[in-house]
């Protein structure tokens, strides 16, 4: 946007007394010019602080607008992506169940064969794989509306923490949970569930070696608050803002889309996540949840 040139005029050598006599009154006509011209500057001093505001305005709205322009077009691939993996991942299923049932049939047969049963185990842990990619594609692709019921913060968090026992167990690893006892929230338990195993699967990668994983909730004014926190090697910085991009994983073998997931149901409940590093070290997600007058106020 081009500068305006604004023009001021000089108003002091006009209210000074002729040289000839400094004390006589200056003239009706010079008095009515200084009065001119003052009221001239004060107005081009409004003008230029209007057209500053203006601009800084302009500025503003910019960069809203281009912000908005970028989670348009981000959501419009996240779409038609969930359109592509919900397709190919009931195709898949719809394969995998009657291989399955044949596997089973099979290894009836293959009883008293010990060797062939260990090969059958190593195609059954494969099909397994496979089949939880496929529960991940179902979830990431899946757009229902969360069911509210009143939901115990701490037994879930406990129940997301016994589901994975075993697996803390082999990897050494300690699970705190700090939640108050009473502390309910009106929420989709299924879904609340997936994304607290999502995000405790998340940090087990991390911890091949040991460690502790810090399970918190709390409600605050803004609404709840679950966080689960780390002792793990935390985020490198420049994969902080592409932790939730679908399919972006740097795992060998990861899909790409458990944070993903979670980031759709935190939007289901009208929230979102969020990944910082620790200042002792470590990682943490915040999943924030408002209450439900608020969460159906945003959706709309």
């Amino acid at each position: 946007m081009d500068e305006p040139t604004i023009l001021k005029f000089p108003t002091r050598e006009l209210s000074a007394a002729p040289l000839t006599d400094r004390s006589a009154p200056p003239p009706a006509d010079q008095l009515d010019l200084q009065t001119i011209l003052a009221a001239w500057n004060e107005a081009t001093d409004r003008l230029q602080r209007t057209h500053e505001t203006l601009r800084s305005e302009v500025s503003r709205l910019s960069d809203e607008l281009e912000a908005k322009n970028r989670e348009l077009a981000r959501k419009n691939r996240l779409a038609d992506l969930g359109q592509i993996a919900s397709h190919v991942a009931h195709e898949v299923r719809n394969s995998l169940v009657p291989m399955k049932l044949y596997l089973s049939l099979l290894r009836r047969r293959l009883a008293g064969d010990g060797g062939s049963l260990d090969v059958l185990d190593n195609v059954l842990s494969g099909f397994t794989a496979l089949e939880a990619t496929v529960g991940d594609l179902l979830h990431f692709s899946s757009q229902r509306d969360p069911q509210r019921r009143p939901v115990s913060m701490s037994v879930l968090l406990a129940e997301v923490c016994d589901s994975l026992a075993p697996q803390l167990a082999a990897q050494n690893i300690r699970a705190a949970i700090d939640c108050p006892p009473d502390l309910v929230w009106e929420a989709d338990g299924d879904m609340l569930r997936r994304a607290l195993l999502n995000l405790v699967l998340n940090a087990l990668d991390v911890l091949p070696a040991g460690g502790e994983i810090v399970l918190t909730a709390v409600a605050t004014s803004r609404g709840l608050e679950v966080e689960v926190a780390d002792s793990g090697p935390g985020i490198p910085p420049p994969l902080i803002d592409r932790l939730f991009e679908p399919f972006f994983t740097t795992k060998p073998s990861g899909t790409g889309l458990g944070l993903a997931i979670v980031e759709r149901i935190a939007a289901a409940h009208g929230g979102q996540i969020s990944a910082a590093n620790c200042p002792e070290g470590g990682a943490a997600f915040t999943l924030q949840l408002p209450r439900a007058s608020r969460a159906l106020e945003k959706a709309a």
